[in-house]
């Protein structure tokens, strides 16, 4: 029988309020808590929506044109370009991500973003600009290490034991690769750690050697993780596909997307959910359906919101859905998104009763896939707080978007999942140091705080552009946002500050963007979207500012 796709039914769904320490937790209306900005209207700037067929032949020419690209921006005979993303604007700019290598081994910190005028450099267009995430030369004296890869190896997974406390480590062999991201380019290993942390979510830690002398240049996990407790979201609307022999949880109008049953397990694909009626889950945990229900739900409305709000059709752009496993392990009380796998996965709580399937959470994870598809921000250091903040931004973006009138918008985080049993929320946007850990502003140390709380500094940012500094009341929701030099701040509205920050990710940043960068690309973007002498501009400017971003 020819399955029916894309079928519409009435499910019943217990929603996860959010991940402790980076998912936003906002949902309702659109307009709720919106500063009422007065439209703008966009300049040549904003991206376009591209189909998957033309961003095809935008990737295809690229590709055929690397090695001129290459010549053009005064590479060395070593280096090569891979194209990695495209995006074009409606005025014809075309910007392309590449990834690059040098005698063939790939260069960590070597991405960059060639800008180019309508038609893209294939067709003639001029180079208005190139943004790289390295201003060093990249080259190396020579390609032959020094150590032994199994030394590497080793000190990697000692390195795992001890700075994050991973179990079961196992740690294949390394590969060789150019280390760019920090200093002067030299040779490297990279390795990643397998194993577990120590809350049961799988590690993948990456551990950067000095291929030459042993020292450890650099470790980033390559797990993102999230924390968090549940709530009830009501009756939705979920896509699902009709077979021969039933109903399964496959949306086919949003790239494929299926949501699979780990039972427990920490490994495997798990069991593709599948059903003889076509209704869904009874809003119970106790129910295996529910969780898959709040986990497809969050799925199809974060494709819906890039889609729809930014042009972008897919996690990659490319109309391909990613995958959701649910019931993952045994009192696994977080949510991950992994890269390997293309997938997001939740643990079903303390207990097993309370599984993080909420919709900013589905929206935060996915935005991590959003990220490394594009900026492929660093996940440590201030990288890392950004690319946590864009994951807290987007999630947020995406629970405003769905409208579910179950919860009223809120630019505090988690505030239904009372996880300290106080019965405050995990984390608020207007002022992040009153959870207690994360920072307001920026300072020198802010690279040296854990991901989770220099995130602070961005989503104060986001907050201030969208809604402005001091007082105000929504939703029920007393906010009263400072400055760090006492400055005033008049908010543009979340639709252009959630705009201003996509278009800054996906073409301004890249992998080791820091807050600095990350002020520069939000005016580049800004002023591509609202011109360079609009209030917009301005807020970005004065939000930065406000956070001692200068």
């Amino acid at each position: 029988m020819t399955p029916h796709i894309s079928r519409k039914t009435r499910v019943t769904s217990a929603a996860v309020a959010a991940a402790a320490l980076l998912v936003a937790g906002i949902t309702a209306a659109n307009t709720a808590g919106a500063s009422p900005a007065p439209a703008a209207t966009p300049h040549g700037g904003a991206p376009l929506a591209l189909s998957t067929s033309h961003r095809a032949e935008l990737l295809h020419d690229a590709s055929a044109a690397t090695a001129q690209t290459a010549k053009a921006l005064g590479l060395g005979s070593q280096e090569k370009l891979v194209v990695k993303d495209v995006i074009k604007d409606a005025d014809g700019t075309v910007h392309t991500r590449y990834d690059r290598t040098f005698g063939g081994l790939p260069v960590l910190g070597g991405d960059l973003v060639v800008h180019t005028a309508k038609g893209g450099a294939v067709k003639g267009g001029a180079v208005k600009g190139v943004t790289k995430a390295t201003k060093a030369n990249v080259k190396v004296a020579s390609l032959t290490a020094k150590i032994a890869p199994k030394a590497a190896a080793l000190a990697a997974e000692s390195t795992a034991t001890k700075t994050i406390g991973a179990k079961k480590v196992d740690a294949p062999a390394p590969r060789k690769v150019i280390w760019a991201a920090k200093g002067t380019p030299v040779l490297a290993y990279e390795t990643v750690v397998g194993g577990v942390q120590k809350d049961g979510t799988p590690n993948q830690l990456h551990v950067i050697t000095d291929a030459n002398t042993g020292k450890k240049l650099f470790q980033f996990q390559g797990i993102e993780t999230g924390v968090g407790n549940s709530e009830y979201a009501g009756k939705v609307d979920l896509a699902s596909k009709k077979g021969g022999s039933g109903y399964e949880l496959t949306d086919d109008s949003r790239g494929g997307h299926q949501t699979f049953n780990l039972s427990g397990s920490e490994s495997g694909d798990g069991k593709l959910f599948t059903n003889s009626t076509d209704t869904w889950g009874d809003g119970k945990p106790s129910n295996p359906e529910t969780a898959a229900v709040d986990a497809a739900y969050g799925a199809q409305e974060t494709w819906d919101y890039y889609k729809n709000v930014h042009g972008r059709s897919g996690i990659k752009g490319d109309g391909k859905g990613a995958t959701s496993r649910v019931h993952y392990g045994q009192n696994y009380v977080n949510a991950f998104w992994d890269d390997s796998c293309f997938c997001m996965t939740y643990g079903d709580g303390e207990g097993n009763n309370k599984p993080l399937t909420a919709l900013d959470v589905a929206g935060h994870e996915m935005s991590h896939g959003v990220t490394s598809a594009t900026a492929g921000l660093e996940y440590s250091g201030e990288s890392g707080g950004l690319n946590e903040a864009t994951s807290d931004i987007f999630g947020a973006s995406v629970a405003f978007y769905a409208k579910n009138p179950t919860e009223p918008g809120s630019y505090f985080i988690g505030k239904k999942i009372d996880i300290n049993g106080d019965g405050k929320p995990l984390r608020y946007m207007d002022k992040p140091s009153k959870d207690g850990q994360s920072l307001d502003s920026w300072s020198a140390d802010a690279g040296n705080v854990d991901v989770h709380y220099s995130s602070g500094i961005a989503n104060h940012f986001f907050y201030l552009l969208s809604e402005g500094s001091g007082p105000k009341d929504a939703n029920g929701d007393h906010y009263d946002s400072p400055t760090a030099d006492g400055s005033k701040v008049t908010g543009i509205g979340r639709d252009k500050a959630e705009k201003i920050w996509f278009k800054a990710l996906t073409t301004y940043m890249t992998s080791t963007t820091d807050y600095k960068a990350a002020r520069e690309a939000t005016v580049k973007a800004a002023t591509d979207l609202y011109g360079a002498d609009s209030a917009e501009v301005k807020g970005v400017e004065s939000a930065w500012t406000g956070v001692n971003v200068k």
